[in-house]
């Protein structure tokens, strides 16, 4: 089955429904049983799903788990109430105390916080390391070395990482490999084919697609699906069935939906590769990209996702080009409909490696707008960047 048929068939049980094509929202908390018995049974550790109370899950929830393991290619997966929550589900359950993690330098930033602050306070280290290290990870790697954390690419740098080099390493040395899959998605990368044993992404941006929902979803091999599920129900993490049955309904246009973002997004780093106001495009799609053999080797495609480094201009110039826009919004989420710009700046969030850009940074993603009116609002953009800078001077 190819991944845009199963994008529209994986979970779904019409008949289990009266035939109905999108399963029913149960909104649950009290589940009552008929005995005694019947209470006992249910309270029992699980061998399979049932339905006991609203916390520990309902069909509405289960639907949207197996699509989501089922087009990853892993087991067994959990929902959380958003990417973060499954970030720190997904570390809390493989960590303890005097376990060391190796954490990718271009991780998400609230992965950092959650590391140096309460991993840290349970008496967990962690040693970031270079992204692009590949197989030289092992040199880093300790008695201790429970897990690595990779991200690819990574978040507001766009480093790809060899995945295949660093799961090699890590398993010949007992440890296993976290993956954040968020600029992907399950659909252009494949994260149990290299060596990954828990995928973690935030369906917030990609599943859900339109930008009214926080989910996050965790996906695992089987052997590790018990370990993530128990910390799951000891931590307590649910979500809305709402909030769910619109998951449900982002995942079914996943398809369509990234194969217009990619297209979008290269239209858009291709005309920037041409504007003389751009130093370069950080986009892993584009040949002369330093992650773009990896990139083609390992990913099926290019989400909408990406960044600019401008050539060394004044701040107040950058202002003046986005509060103009008109088309895209300036916000810290992605993967909804529209587009987005945002102003970043890595330096003081690096640790094991250095951002060195002379020029500002900022990260684009491209919606489902016509690629010429969003070239013409950045085309506007520039010209009120470059008369800004021009004043200054």
């Amino acid at each position: 089955m190819k991944d845009d048929t199963r994008i529209i068939a994986a979970g779904r049980q019409p008949h289990a429904h009266n035939g109905i094509v999108n399963p029913p929202v149960y909104h649950a908390s009290t589940v009552l049983f008929p005995s005694v018995q019947a209470l006992e049974q249910a309270s029992k550790p699980p061998t399979e799903r049932k339905v006991v109370y609203g916390r520990r899950g309902t069909p509405t929830a289960w639907v949207l788990e197996d699509a989501i393991a089922e087009l990853e290619g892993g087991d067994s997966c959990v929902l959380c109430p958003s990417g973060l929550a499954a970030i720190t589900t997904a570390l809390l359950a493989i960590l303890k105390a005097g376990d060391h993690l190796l954490m990718t330098d271009s991780t998400y930033g609230p992965t950092r916080t959650f590391c140096d602050t309460m991993l840290t306070g349970l008496g967990i280290e962690t040693t970031y390391y270079d992204p692009c290290i590949g197989a030289n990870i092992a040199g880093l790697m300790r008695g201790n070395t429970r897990a690595v954390f990779t991200e690819s690419p990574g978040s507001l740098t766009f480093e790809v990482q060899d995945i295949p080099a660093i799961a090699q390493a890590a398993h010949e040395r007992g440890a296993l490999v976290l993956h954040d899959n968020t600029w992907a998605s399950p659909l252009f990368f494949k994260p149990f084919e290299h060596g990954v044993d828990v995928s973690i992404q935030a369906g917030t941006k990609y599943i859900v697609g339109h930008s009214d929902v926080m989910l996050g979803a965790i996906t695992t091999r089987s052997d590790l699906g018990k370990t993530l599920r128990g910390a799951h129900g000891t931590l307590g993490m649910h979500v809305g069935p709402d909030d769910v049955y619109l998951a449900q309904r982002g995942f079914r246009t996943l398809g369509v939906r990234l194969g217009r973002h990619q297209e979008t997004g290269l239209t858009l780093a291709r005309w920037l590769q041409t504007r003389p106001e751009v130093a370069r495009v950080l986009h892993p799609a584009l040949p002369d990209d330093p992650g773009h053999a990896l990139w083609r080797r390992d990913f099926l495609g290019a989400s909408g996702l990406f960044g600019i480094i401008l050539k060394p201009v004044p701040k107040q110039a950058v202002a003046a080009m986005l509060d103009g826009l008109a088309l895209f919004g300036m916000g810290y989420s992605w993967g909804g409909y529209e587009s987005l710009i945002l102003p970043a700046d890595p330096r003081p969030i690096r640790t094991a490696t250095r951002w060195n850009a002379a020029g500002p940074l900022l990260r684009l993603h491209a919606g489902l707008e016509d690629p010429d009116d969003l070239i013409a609002d950045l085309e506007a953009g520039f010209a009120r960047l470059n008369a800004a800078a021009g004043a200054q001077a």
